[in-house]
């Protein structure tokens, strides 16, 4: 490995320019903002994929590849990517840090902790979560109505048992109890506000508007209510610089921030991105789950805050993610060419989202090994007869060697001048942006609203609340809001249970069906396999 003072001279950064921090460099926000606001160098390329299988398709090692793989044509690349959650790490998705000969390291150090910037996180909400209660235990003014608090705590780790509480029980002193909730802290608002600030000042105002509850004659409190954004900004200071670390071939990787993309925004800090792009040739920005997700979210909402556009993307699939969305067919159709002809289908429908989106494409298959040379040219001749470039990679077996002809065709793609473009304005309705979403992206027929939602909507507005930037909280798994729907479905609607207002970050969440910001362990956890050698390694952290 390289030392890290070197990678980070890659940036331009000279060893008093940075903080070395527990197995990272961390790049002081001043010094980014020195450098961000000015002409920009470099070229994003998103990396999201298809619908993925619980365990992921391989999005991150393929963003990393390729990162590599630029470096290694002589181009200054960096990959910006988020923190891992030690919820999936532990559940059953496993480590986030890419796989075989592609990946960022310290391993498993980021998997677990890291520097502390989720913890960060957490430990903030979680300040607030206690001054609001804190004011009810003193009976302070004004008077807070229980029904109406919104702000949850958090934890990072998946707890279902913590969806939905009852908290203060004391027999010191007896006060009302109440009922309350914890998210995991990548789904928590100042998880998606560290993501999304430019600077210190930034930070604090997002933190004073979040929003908390109502008094009892209601008026709507914030934050900055109760005194709360300069103690949570401290306590993120160092949260908000972005760590510096590198791949396993010595490529300059940023890892920073670490909303969910089935709940938040899904991608790396806007500091983190920004800097990139003052610095290197090519950025690669792994963005979460699919391009119903992620790659939406990241032009719609991402982008125009940061203010950047998308070169290129990279649409990441494999023969198993395919197969798995053909298999609504007939009984007895499970691993035949019917099956993987079906999940193409899926396919489509997420190259025609890349298309709504403006975003050129390249397709990359990832390498599994168990794929069919015949099923891969099955995938390559769907892809070039609708003009799209297909490419195997094999960033896992090779490494950067595994993705050159990717990063070529990358290169090409984004020296064609087509840059990404959102497909709503600010200001639209949010019941107009939902049905262009799902019309447009999902392939739906529309939304179905509950009273309660329409009712949080109208709240909204009489709190005088933006409509925008939407925020859709739906299910990785499928096009649609029910899991259970694969390969590309038609003639749904998408229910629509609730609406709140990340009045911090800067959007509007619309939650869908039942997804939940809590996430449970499944039956097999991952963490039951992660043990710790007597030397301290840690074991079977995949």
């Amino acid at each position: 490995m390289r030392s890290l003072t070197e990678v980070a001279g890659d940036l331009g950064l000279s060893p008093d320019e940075t903080i070395p921090y527990a197995g990272a460099l961390k790049i002081p926000v001043a010094r980014i903002r020195a450098v961000a606001d000015r002409p920009r160098r470099g070229r994003l390329i998103l990396v999201t994929a298809t619908t993925p299988t619980p365990q992921g398709e391989g999005k991150t090692v393929t963003a990393i590849g390729l990162a590599m793989a630029l470096r290694a044509r002589g181009l200054a690349s960096v990959v910006c990517l988020r923190q891992p959650s030690m919820g999936p790490v532990f559940g059953v998705k496993g480590g986030a840090t890419g796989g075989g000969r592609a990946t960022v390291e310290p391993q498993a150090d980021i998997n677990l902790g890291f520097t502390g910037d989720l913890e960060a996180a957490g430990a903030a909400q979680n300040l607030l979560a206690a001054l609001v209660d804190n004011h009810r235990y003193h009976q302070a003014l004004p008077l807070l109505d229980d029904r109406t608090l919104e702000w949850p705590r958090a934890l990072d780790v998946e707890d279902r048992a913590l969806r939905r509480i009852e908290i203060g029980r004391s027999p010191a002193r007896p006060w009302p109890p109440r009922e309350s909730r914890f998210v995991i802290t990548a789904a928590s608002e100042v998880t998606a506000i560290l993501g999304l600030a430019r600077d210190y000042r930034d930070l604090k105002e997002r933190l004073g508007r979040v929003r908390v509850g109502f008094t009892t004659d209601g008026r709507l409190l914030r934050g900055h209510d109760f005194g709360a954004e300069g103690s949570m900004a401290a306590i993120l200071r160092r949260a908000m610089a972005p760590n510096l670390v590198q791949t396993s071939d010595g490529t300059p990787a940023l890892i920073h921030g670490g909303p969910f993309g089935n709940i938040a925004h899904g991608t790396a800090s806007r500091l983190a991105i920004e800097f990139g792009l003052a610095r290197a040739d090519y950025v690669v920005v792994e963005a979460g789950f699919a391009t119903d997700l992620g790659a939406e979210k990241f032009v719609d909402l991402v982008a125009p805050m940061i203010g950047v556009e998308v070169s290129a993307g990279v649409l990441v699939t494999t023969v198993r993610s395919l197969r798995h969305q053909g298999e609504w067919g007939a009984p007895g159709e499970a691993g035949t060419p019917s099956e993987l002809a079906r999940g193409l289908e899926n396919l489509a429908q997420h190259l025609e989202n890349l298309a709504t989106l403006r975003i050129a494409a390249v397709v990359a298959l990832n390498r599994r090994g168990d794929e069919t040379g015949a099923e891969i040219d099955t995938v390559r001749r769907f892809c070039e007869a609708r003009g799209v470039p297909f490419v195997v990679s094999d960033v896992f077996g090779s490494g950067a060697e595994g993705a050159v002809d990717l990063a070529d065709a990358v290169r090409q793609r984004a020296e064609e001048g087509i840059r990404s473009r959102p497909i709503y304005g600010p200001g639209e309705p949010t019941e107009v942006v939902l049905d262009r979403i799902v019309r447009r992206i999902y392939g739906g027929q529309g939304a179905v609203w509950s009273s309660e939602a329409r009712d949080q909507l109208e709240r909204l507005r009489h709190d005088g609340e933006p409509e925008g930037p939407l925020c859709v909280a739906k299910t990785a798994l499928s096009l649609s809001a029910d899991a259970r729907l694969r390969g590309r479905p038609s003639g749904f609607e998408v229910p629509v249970r609730a609406v709140t207002r990340s009045a911090g970050a800067g959007f509007t969440v619309v939650h869908l069906g039942t997804i939940e910001t809590m996430p449970g362990l499944p039956k097999e956890p991952a963490a039951r396999q992660i043990d710790l050698a007597d030397d301290g390694t840690v074991l079977n952290l995949h």
